[in-house]
């Protein structure tokens, strides 16, 4: 598609935002960008737009820059509510995601993975098995290398593996993924989304333009998932048939057979795989207490995954932005598995509704005062897990910003313990 001298206008100065509209100017477009928030992130991205010929306003959405324009791309945190697509969508101009813009630019087969839990995982765990193909892998998208960024480097022999939310999914028009695949469904993004319906279609729309040349790879024990596979024009392939194999494992070895890669290359793989940052990520020890990173733990069914796969009596830091959750079904877990819960950011009020009783709670106005407070409370032998149900954005730009902030102060932690230690020590012997 030719975008040369289209006027394009890009709602959203994030990362993706950035970049579409870093490639819209390469591409000869006349570019425009709108951004409602006015912060340290956006004012960081705008020195990327030093010297070139492209129209921005922060702070604001104004019509100006919607009205005469041939295309708008939205950011994935812009909803349909916003002001700039209601305007664009009374003008007809058309509205189209970061992922659709790349993909009409796009000239290699994609793998594309969505669902609720376990994207960033398995969208790394396909890249890695597709290099045993011996050809060259983008491993980007929602895992936080934005897809525009890099689309300019990819070529024909190559592939991609992107990582897709529903929030990315609801502006496409012709996105075709060779590969779909769609690992659970569980509640989640009720913030944006009216109902779980909406959600579900959303994530549906990952098949939108497949055909019987594709493929789709769908989670055989979620019942809501194993049911689309009646929905889809692809062919269907189920993983997590055998549930004592990691289910994760499972989906990116079936991408690797639709790909020819040996079943004994995919298991070498697995077992060397540590896991991704943020995500159940061991910090470090003080005083025999863990810390436990898992800011990725976005909802609470990641919460529930990570309480289940820790043996240690824990102490849970969570809280953040609510995204329309119910807290209530995790509490029977959090009941027979937090000894002590901290709460912080804007969903504190409602999580101590939900699980007053389930354990002991107390609030913190900070992240460094949370971790404090768990580390007067943890014993010996305890873990301080960092999973907070909610998203990051009241207090963090990300989840990535959230974890690791959360090791800063770890590390803040345990210098301070160790000087506490040595000056006793000092003492004695003097």
């Amino acid at each position: 598609m030719d975008f040369k001298h289209k006027k394009i206008t890009v709602i959203g100065l994030g990362s993706s935002g950035k970049y579409s509209a870093l490639l819209a100017h390469d591409l000869g477009a006349k570019v425009s960008i709108t951004e409602s928030q006015e912060t340290p992130a956006v004012g960081e991205n705008l020195k990327f737009f030093q010297g070139l010929d492209v129209k921005i306003e922060i702070g604001r959405h104004t019509k100006d820059l919607i009205l005469g324009r041939d295309l708008i791309i939205t950011s994935p945190g812009v909803s349909s509510d916003s002001s700039p697509i209601k305007w664009a969508q009374e003008l007809n101009i058309p509205v189209i995601s970061e992922i659709e813009f790349a993909y009409l630019l796009c000239p290699a087969p994609i793998i594309a993975t969505t669902g609720t839990n376990g994207k960033t995982t398995v969208t790394t765990l396909i890249g890695e098995v597709l290099k045993k193909t011996g050809r060259r892998v983008f491993v980007c998208g929602n895992i936080g290398l934005p897809f525009t960024k890099v689309v300019s480097q990819i070529k024909k022999e190559d592939f991609v593996s992107l990582e897709v939310s529903s929030f990315q999914l609801e502006r496409i028009i012709k996105f075709q993924p060779k590969v779909a695949l769609i690992l659970n469904f569980t509640l989640d993004h009720l913030n944006r989304h009216s109902d779980m319906d909406e959600y579900l279609a959303a994530k549906k729309r990952i098949f939108l333009n497949q055909d019987k040349e594709d493929w789709a790879i769908l989670n055989y024990q979620d019942e809501i998932v194993r049911s689309l596979g009646s929905q889809t024009r692809a062919k269907v392939l189920f993983f997590n048939k055998d549930t004592s194999i990691n289910p994760n494992f499972q989906a990116a070895q079936l991408v690797g057979q639709i790909f020819g890669v040996d079943q004994k290359d995919c298991e070498g793989i697995f077992n060397s795989f540590k896991g991704l940052a943020h995500r159940l990520e061991f910090i470090d020890s003080i005083n025999g207490i863990d810390f436990i990173n898992d800011s990725k733990a976005t909802n609470v069914d990641s919460t529930v995954w990570a309480l289940n796969r820790i043996d240690k009596p824990i102490i849970l830091i969570a809280g953040g932005r609510d995204k329309g959750a119910d807290f209530k079904v995790i509490y029977d877990l959090i009941k027979k598995k937090v000894k002590h819960l901290v709460v912080i950011g804007e969903a504190t009020d409602k999580i101590k509704t939900h699980l007053t009783g389930a354990t002991s709670i107390e609030e913190a106005d900070s992240f460094g005062i949370a971790i404090n407070k768990s580390f007067l409370k943890a014993k010996r032998g305890d873990c301080i897990l960092l999973s907070p149900m909610c998203a990051s954005f009241d207090m963090f730009l990300n989840y990535e910003d959230r974890g690791d902030a959360f090791k800063k102060e770890v590390l803040n932690l345990k210098g301070r313990h160790k000087s506490v230690a040595l000056n006793h020590r000092l003492e004695r012997l003097l």
